[in-house]
Order: C-alpha cells, then sequence, then structure tokens
C-alpha cells in the first residue's frame, strides 16, 4: 500500500507564501515523476509542477516563476515552494507520483486559499 501524505496548506494573503510538502510511504516501486496538481472548485484538476527523477522540471505557464518544485529521491518527498500568491491560485491541491511500472498514486488533498 502506498500512501502520500501532504502538508502545507492553509490561508495566506495575496502576495504571501505557502510551502507544501508530500512524503510518500509504503511499497512504492521506483519513482519516476513526483509533482503537484490543483483543481479549482468548478475546473477540472490540471498540473502545477512536476519534477524528473533525473532533474527536469515542468510548470504550468501561470506559476513559471512564482512556484518552485523540489524533491529528496532518498527520502521520496517533494515540496513546492509558493511565492507571490494571487487569488487565482485557490485551490486543493494535490500531490502524484507516477513509478516506472508505470503507476499512478496521488495524496488526499490540501486546500490552499489566497484571500485578503
Amino acid at each position: 500500500q502506498v500512501q502520500l501524505v501532504e502538508s502545507g496548506g492553509g490561508v495566506v494573503q495575496p502576495g504571501g507564501s505557502l510551502r507544501l510538502s508530500c512524503a510518500a510511504s509504503g511499497s512504492i516501486p521506483s519513482i519516476y515523476i513526483m509533482g503537484w496538481y490543483r483543481q479549482a472548485s468548478g475546473k477540472q484538476r490540471e498540473l502545477v509542477a512536476r519534477m524528473y527523477s533525473g532533474g527536469t522540471r515542468q510548470y504550468a505557464d501561470s506559476v513559471q516563476g512564482r512556484f518552485t518544485i523540489s524533491r529528496d529521491n532518498a527520502k521520496n518527498t517533494v515540496a513546492l515552494q509558493m511565492n507571490s500568491l494571487k487569488p487565482e491560485d485557490t485551490a486543493v491541491y494535490y500531490c502524484n507520483v507516477v513509478s516506472y511500472s508505470p503507476q499512478n498514486y496521488w495524496g488526499q488533498g490540501t486546500q490552499v486559499t489566497v484571500s485578503a
């Protein structure tokens, strides 16, 4: 059983920062991709950022330059540093892990609310 445990969500004012963390545990096959998706109310889930095992990072255009993804391959953790947050960043953020098998795993989600 694979578990992804997220932390770090909350309420922040526009322009503020938050850091999300995700730890993967259990019988995890070799991890290929670790990333973050988000789903705003009434919208489809979308990719925010992901990082490949070799170090390549991909970001959504809407967060480029404001968010930074990092991962620790030895600890099976991934983090998302979010700066200059905007109200439109408000969403439930989900940790995602893809193994080489490939198998796809999701966290339970953590709420991020950007509001004055």
